[in-house]
């Protein structure tokens, strides 16, 4: 708010009987800040330069509820665009501000005492599927790349995303000289709430056989653009314009701000979690050697630490063979998945190198370049168990509501 209005709102929800006025906030960080001291469980914020998804994320984070007062009609649908639940019309009198802050505040639990609850379904129609798997090159982007081929040939349409911080080939593996990532640019507008359909369509790449890509970033060091709070605003635009959206994910799912004394710096992992957490169904991929399994059971262990992953998984046992695996190796990768990690149903991609790097030559996907080849057709088995998962899954979600506690403050630019 600026000027007289903030100090006659202010004045409103002060003198409102079922509110205490914390304190007017110079700006946001002094806002932030009697968040996470705990103060305060309601902000009342005007429309700001320096309010985007990553600060509201901080005052989700403490568990503080956001009414957004906007200055202007415009800075009204541009507060929506942030994700805002609780939008004022731009002409509203400071007694119904008061009013609507007091309904916020007292429709809200302490954060210690909010039941739990399964996530809300997302906007739209379309399913995400994750596609992870531990460190060591287990096959992560050619499963997403090939999983959204046989997707896009089973419902017209799919979108494959890389989000791989720290060495994503999406591109590269489709044949695409892409300087200009796609999940970059649509990470900024998500930012500031300017992510729009048109925004979409212009980063999307086509490829041959029917679906497209939102290219990675070129470099490992521009992981910082992906921070978790623009991507988590990402996919329900997704939702709403692919039947299936896949995700090519980094390996990492550690949560680095744990070892970190800046708890709001930027999580290098940040975009894998937040795939994860949007994910129908996460397709877990392991190389099928003795390294590569145990890698695979110690990456299902971090899994299950995953606050974030609350779907299903298929679990997929990547380039089989026996020269490596001994004389059985379906049933020996079985035994040793069901023994260490008590997977019950694992899925075999036989090793068909040569159809493999026929593709990759090509830049195609398996089935436009060697629709016959073992690996392709295993992949197909994949994707349509993921796809069926995948859509299960989100049936089964519904919607829920949550938050913190009761008090306001109102902040000026």
């Amino acid at each position: 708010m600026m000027g007289d209005g903030e100090s006659v709102v202010a004045g409103a929800i002060e003198a409102h009987p079922q509110l205490a006025l914390v304190r007017r906030c110079a700006d946001l960080a002094e806002a932030l800040a009697l968040a996470h001291a705990g103060m305060v469980g309601v902000a009342v914020l005007s429309d700001q330069p320096r309010l985007n998804r990553a600060v509201l994320a901080d005052f989700t984070a403490a568990g503080v509820a956001v009414v957004a007062v906007p200055t202007t009609a415009s800075a009204s649908s541009e507060l929506r665009a942030l994700g805002i639940e609780h939008v004022m019309d731009a002409d509203a009198d400071p007694v119904t501000i008061a009013d609507r802050t007091a309904t916020v505040a007292h429709t809200l639990v302490p954060a210690a005492a909010a039941p739990e609850s399964a996530p809300a379904a997302p906007a739209g129609d379309g399913v995400v599927i994750a596609v992870w798997g531990p460190t060591g090159a287990p096959g992560r982007t050619t499963l997403a790349v090939n999983i959204a081929a046989e997707c896009a040939a089973a419902d017209d349409e799919a979108i494959v995303v890389d989000v791989d911080t720290y060495g994503g080939a999406v591109a590269q593996a489709l044949g695409l000289l892409d300087e200009a990532p796609g999940i970059a640019a649509l990470a900024r507008a998500s930012l500031h709430g300017t992510l729009t359909d048109d925004v979409l369509w212009r980063h999307l790449l086509s490829v041959d056989g029917g679906f497209k890509v939102l290219s990675g970033i070129s470099r490992a060091d521009r992981w910082p653009e992906l921070s978790r709070s623009a991507l988590d605003g990402i996919w329900p635009v997704l939702r709403r314009h692919s039947p299936v959206t896949v995700v090519d994910c980094g390996f990492s799912v550690a949560q680095d701000e744990a070892a970190m004394y800046d708890t709001r710096a930027p999580q290098r992992n940040g975009a894998t979690l937040s795939a994860l957490g949007a994910a129908d169904v996460v397709v877990v991929v392991g190389s099928a050697e003795p390294l590569g399994i145990q890698r695979l059971v110690q990456g299902l262990a971090e899994l299950d630490e995953v606050a974030e992953l609350m779907c299903p998984r298929i679990v997929v046992a990547n380039r089989v063979r026996s020269s490596v695996a001994g004389r059985h190796p379906e049933e020996a990768i079985a035994d040793a998945l069901a023994r260490y990690s008590g997977v019950e149903n694992v899925w075999m991609v036989p090793a068909d190198g040569k159809s493999c790097d026929a593709a990759t030559l090509a830049g195609q996907s398996l089935r436009e370049r060697v629709p016959r080849s073992p690996a392709r057709r295993a992949i197909a088995v994949v994707a349509a168990a993921a796809l069926a998962a995948a859509q299960e899954s989100r049936a089964e979600l519904t919607p829920v509501s949550e938050s913190p506690r009761a008090v306001a403050a109102t902040l000026t630019d």
